[in-house]
């Protein structure tokens, strides 16, 4: 076993063959959340240190630091030992004075290290919910609205448009057409799930992105939005469904998704739910004061 270490560019393809190896059956982070994190992070790259545990070839564990007070993790459940390693290192490779780590309900072997290390959940604030759906029996494609078609980009203006229509919906601006032109080239995002509802003034307006791991056949939904002067025309429940059949058309055989599950943002989960999405976990959060020699 050994431990390599990355301060700016993250050993993204490294930690990708971990999610890939045991999503979702341990973890809540897909390989193409975690690409969609890297190419959007916001915060200085220096601030963003990454270690990786390998056997050979294979991702065992990782850690990584996505701010200074984030912590992501994901270990193998055939080596919960590691979480340990992961845990002192990331309190060794950071200086605020909180961190805070977030994890599936299904990975108890992280919750027992977290709770051995001090951490203590917070059991009060907003969590996500894992949400998926086979990609059997899925309902018909649906004609979006008279003048208005649903495609991928195309070309540098649909590109360009396509990271508009983000910022709009998100409040992003990070998130420039150069920043989304270089995530288009991180695996494993292919173009044709990565669909956008068109105006008939050939404005983009809604759009719903997929991730398609073909090594796993887990497709996920990140992220999914509609300008707030289109909504309610049904072009969100178009698009998402036009995404599971690309998923489903590519040999896909489980779609994902993981909007908020409390009370504080209820509406995209239900929408959601009403394409066949069902629950099978949620999120937790935990957190820890560090104390600091003075």
């Amino acid at each position: 076993m050994r431990r390599d270490e990355y301060v700016g560019p993250i050993a993204l393809r490294a930690m990708q063959s971990l999610a890939t190896r045991v999503f979702p059956e341990a973890g809540w982070r897909h390989s193409g959340d975690l690409a969609w994190a890297a190419a959007c992070a916001d915060s200085a790259p220096d601030t963003r240190p990454t270690a990786v545990w390998s056997t050979g070839d294979m991702t065992e564990a990782w850690g990584w630091l996505e701010s200074p007070g984030e912590l992501t993790i994901q270990v193998d459940p055939a080596h919960p030992d590691l979480a340990d390693e992961v845990l002192i290192w990331a309190q060794q490779a950071t200086d605020p004075a909180q961190v805070s780590v977030t994890i599936a309900a299904h990975e108890p072997h992280l919750a027992a290290a977290l709770t051995a290390h001090g951490f203590e959940e917070d059991i009060d604030g907003p969590f996500f919910v894992c949400l998926g759906r086979p990609l059997n029996d899925l309902p018909p494609l649906l004609t979006p609205p008279d003048g208005y078609q649903i495609r991928p980009q195309r070309d540098e203006t649909d590109i360009i448009e396509r990271a508009a229509v983000h910022r709009a919906v998100w409040n992003s601006p990070q998130i420039t057409a150069e920043r989304h032109a270089a995530m288009r080239e991180v695996w494993p995002y292919r173009s044709e799930f990565d669909l956008t509802a068109i105006s008939p003034e050939g404005k983009a307006v809604a759009y719903c992105q997929g991730w398609y791991d073909e090594v796993s056949g887990v497709g996920l939904f990140e992220p999914v939005g509609t300008a707030a002067e289109y909504r309610q025309l049904g072009l969100s429940r178009a698009t998402g469904i036009a995404v599971l059949h690309a998923f489903a058309a590519a040999g896909g055989k489980l779609a994902t998704v993981c909007p908020r599950g409390d009370a504080g943002y209820p509406i995209p989960k239900l929408v959601y739910e009403s394409l066949g999405f069902k629950a099978y976990s949620r999120t937790r959060t935990y957190t820890k004061e560090l104390r600091r020699p003075r």
